[in-house]
């Protein structure tokens, strides 16, 4: 009986000891926390989107690309805000030859918020578009450059720098536009090497109208180009909002690594999505 109860008190003993050192663990772990919050500062708000995209993911199943990389997003620009900590200001450019409907394609997303300030600057056209993710808020500022290539080919370095994406875009009806799409990926690429590249294919809308046989040459070679160039490719419509919205949730839930599925269409005569 005496060695039992020498047993049991040991064991008792040694479960006291326990439950101390836990106790005296967690209030370490916590002073160390407070610490480190108090020696970081405020926290860098595109880190804490990133920290929402993480428990997004966690609760669902992620982003299936299977043969376009994970993007890290490139060093951008913050425009900092001292009362609105939780708002993250990121450019994505659009580039293409005139009289492709980059003003209606931007229009059609924006929205109401068009009518809260459009800006114009020697050819450069700049609307913000303001989404919710958790409880912090992206900003995109979209920048157009609103011309040629040769009137304005001054401007794309400042279109371009420090952009997170970049849209080229041409006419699904006009062969000389998409032919356009590498010169504008070239020049791209001078002065922006890591923005996500997205090629998009207008006015889907009148395209459906061509022959089949002319519809199956221009995507085989809009394919082309966007395998060449590593991009995404979408056949859009501003008029009828077709991958318009699509366009710009692909690019969130690359930039934060966020869960949404995005499906490949190569139906010809249907708005096609290429990765």
């Amino acid at each position: 009986m005496n060695r039992f109860c020498q047993i049991r008190f040991r064991f008792n003993l040694r479960r006291k000891i326990q439950r101390h050192f836990s106790v005296v663990r967690r209030c370490i772990l916590h002073i160390w926390d407070q610490i480190l919050m108090c020696s970081i500062g405020k926290p860098v708000r595109y880190r804490r989107i990133l920290s929402h995209s993480r428990e997004i993911t966690s609760s669902s199943s992620p982003v299936t690309n299977d043969t376009v990389p994970s993007v890290t997003p490139p060093p951008i620009c913050h425009h900092h805000h001292d009362n609105d900590s939780d708002l993250v200001a990121l450019k994505i450019s659009l580039l293409g030859d005139c009289q492709i409907g980059k003003t209606s394609f931007l229009a059609k997303y924006v929205g109401n918020e068009k009518d809260e300030g459009v800006k114009q600057n020697n050819g450069l056209k700049m609307m913000n578009k303001t989404l919710t993710v958790k409880d912090a808020r992206i900003s995109y500022s979209l920048w157009e450059l609103d011309g040629g290539y040769e009137g304005l080919k001054q401007q794309i370095p400042v279109a371009c720098k420090d952009s997170v994406a970049i849209l080229i875009m041409f006419d699904l009806t006009s062969r000389i536009t998409l032919n356009s799409v590498i010169r504008w990926y070239q020049e791209a690429r001078k002065w922006n090497r890591t923005a996500v590249p997205v090629i998009i294919g207008t006015k889907f809308d009148e395209f459906i109208q061509l022959p089949v046989d002319l519809q199956w040459t221009i995507a085989s070679q809009a394919r082309a180009y966007a395998k060449a160039l590593n991009a995404t490719l979408f056949f859009s419509s501003a008029t009828y909002n077709i991958n318009v919205n699509k366009i710009f949730k692909f690019i969130t839930a690359k930039l934060f690594d966020l869960p949404w599925t995005l499906e490949r269409n190569l139906t010809i005569g249907e708005p096609i999505i290429d990765f």
